[in-house]
């Protein structure tokens, strides 16, 4: 008979366990999945002997659940303007980057393992897919807020690459089996698996997110709902022959984008389902790897590791993104260099066992320590690689508590909450202050005690003030609460000075001594800026010109709206 209360007891543990080393690996600056695995790994066969588990079917099983929840999470949290810079790119590097990446990786494995080719690209296809998106939590954790052009490329390929690494290890590990018969098979399945993975995400998402914003439920089940509809398409889309994954993400990013009182119940489940699912998913190939059997592939897979960090991921970002977008090269070091293994590797590494491939240890274990290198080595250098490269911009203020009334259906008003650090609005009356028209400060806290503020009301340092407004009154807000740290880091970082984006290059010229030709006389500072970057500008590009920084402080979509001028030194 199982004894539930030891497998109660253990599993609890080491969640629990998990969970509280996580402190301690963030205050380090240590990456947190390969902790939890190294949890899994002691309190396995080789370790501690606490848990005899070699389930492959359930650890798959557990993978492709925990995937999907993590891809669904991931999706809430993806803006939908961050598809304005990071989606064509990000798509380049999620087919062809992928496809690169793995073939390079593939071709090194079938020699340095003596595999046929097919074998080769098939350990290519397993580790050839990142997990950029679990290193966002540790950028944010340490103060590292990337641009636009190089955080949504990232994030939006994280989300979007997997598709294609587990559509080549599923043929390939058909094909070495006998299951696929010829080219237009595999691209038959192809197009299945991308039109419609990409159809039934958006599709559904869109109709899923005005269902949640209809619907008046208790708050607790809003996220149980969105996560049982998202498993459903999930495996709705698997069935009809699609990708599965590329589907949950979408739809979780068509629900994310339609706001709505839903999201502030949804968000902070599904954060804390996206980390039970790592900290069980990574525990499980923890429990699933025997290091005493790995031994034998420790060196060549090393190989592997660096060949793929330092040669296949380089040469393919260069490949999908310098020729096509307005990437500079300090920006793709930067991506090539975020190009971390996870979960998905490994999960795929078990497929070719059930699937009943020849010598399928060979590729699990590869896989793992293929991950484990990658996260010791670039999970721990991520800060300062983002700092070096200065592919990073000053963090704006933003409230430190917001929510929606749930008042209007949509535009809703919101509240925001600000701590005042900044001696600009010190002292000042509210009436003085540029508040956008319509935004209202509710309530201030001073001393543990509420004030009704009146326009005569002078706020003080360390007052807790709560403003209502609208979410596109956030930026001007955010600029108002400024504190004088953020704003000696915004001075430092674009210049003491700053024009306006309507600025007439004429005028710009002659104030400071530029040579234009004509036609460039007669275009605006912002025009100028955006084709010198690229059509597609972000805050925070530089554009090195007569000598002075000119540097991108404000965007409105493709419109630059401020420049700042910062001098060399």
């Amino acid at each position: 008979m199982i004894d539930f209360n030891s497998i109660f007891l253990i599993g609890g543990l080491l969640v629990a366990l998990s969970i509280l080393a996580s402190r301690v690996s963030a205050r380090a600056g240590l990456p947190l999945l390969p902790l939890f695995m190294g949890i899994g790994m002691i309190a396995g066969v080789d370790g501690l002997g606490l848990v005899d588990f070699e389930d492959y079917s359930l650890a798959y099983l557990v993978g492709q659940l925990a995937l999907a929840m993590i891809l669904l999470d991931g999706g809430l949290r993806t803006r939908m303007n961050t598809f304005r810079v990071g989606l064509r790119p990000a798509l380049s590097l999620a087919t062809l980057g992928v496809f690169l990446t793995s073939g390079i990786t593939g071709l090194f494995a079938m020699w340095v393992f003596d595999l046929s080719l097919l074998q080769g690209l098939l350990v290519g296809a397993i580790v050839g897919s990142t997990d950029a998106a679990a290193v966002f939590s540790m950028l944010s954790g340490q103060g590292v807020h990337l641009n636009e052009r190089v955080g949504a490329t990232l994030e939006i390929e994280s989300g979007t690459n997997d598709p294609m690494a587990i559509f080549l290890t599923l043929i390939l590990s058909q094909t070495l089996t006998g299951g696929v018969s010829g080219f237009e098979e595999t691209l038959l399945m192809f197009i299945e698996q991308f039109a419609i993975g990409a159809l039934a995400g958006i599709g559904s998402g869109w109709l899923l997110g005005r269902l949640l914003r209809w619907l008046d439920l208790a708050p607790g089940l809003y996220s149980l709902l969105a996560a049982a509809l998202g498993f459903s398409v999930f495996a709705i889309t698997n069935i009809l022959g699609g990708s599965g994954f590329l589907a949950i993400y979408l739809a979780g990013v068509m629900i994310g984008n339609i706001r709505g009182k839903h999201l502030e119940f949804i968000l902070p489940v599904h954060d804390g389902l996206a980390w039970l699912s790592q900290i069980g998913l990574f525990l499980t190939l923890g429990l699933l790897v025997t290091p005493s059997e790995m031994i034998d592939y420790a060196w060549s897979s090393v190989a592997v590791a660096v060949v793929l960090i330092f040669v296949a991921r380089p040469l393919s970002v260069v490949l999908g993104l310098k020729p096509f977008f307005g990437f500079r090269w300090r920006e793709l070091a930067f991506i090539s260099w975020v190009g971390l293994r996870g979960a998905v590797p490994i999960v795929l590494a078990i497929f070719p066992v059930i699937a009943g491939v020849q010598n399928a240890a060979l590729y699990f274990n590869v896989a793992f320590f293929v991950v484990l290198i990658s996260l010791m080595l670039q999970g721990t250098t991520l800060t300062h690689m983002a700092r070096w490269l200065k592919v990073e911009v000053p963090a704006d203020t933003s409230p430190s508590r917001r929510r929606l009334l749930g008042i209007l259906p949509q535009d809703d008003y919101e509240m925001f909450v600000y701590e005042v650090d900044s001696r600009r609005v010190e002292d000042t009356p509210l009436r003085m202050l540029r508040f956008p028209s319509g935004a209202v400060v509710s309530a201030i806290f001073r001393d543990h005690m509420m004030l009704h503020p009146s326009g005569s009301t002078r706020l003080q340092q360390g007052d807790v003030a709560c403003v209502i407004a609208r979410t596109g009154d956030l930026p001007a807000i955010n600029r108002l609460f400024n504190g004088d740290a953020e704003l000696k880091r915004e001075r430092d970082f674009f210049g003491a000075f700053a024009l306006s984006g309507d600025a007439g290059m004429g005028d710009v010229a002659d104030a400071y001594g530029l040579t234009l030709s004509r036609w460039e006389r007669e275009e605006a500072l912002g025009a100028f800026i955006a084709r010198r970057v690229g059509g597609y500008p972000v805050v925070g590009d530089d554009v090195d010109w007569h000598g002075i920084h000119w540097v991108v402080q404000e965007v409105d979509g493709n419109r630059v709206i401020r420049v700042g001028i910062r001098l060399h030194g």
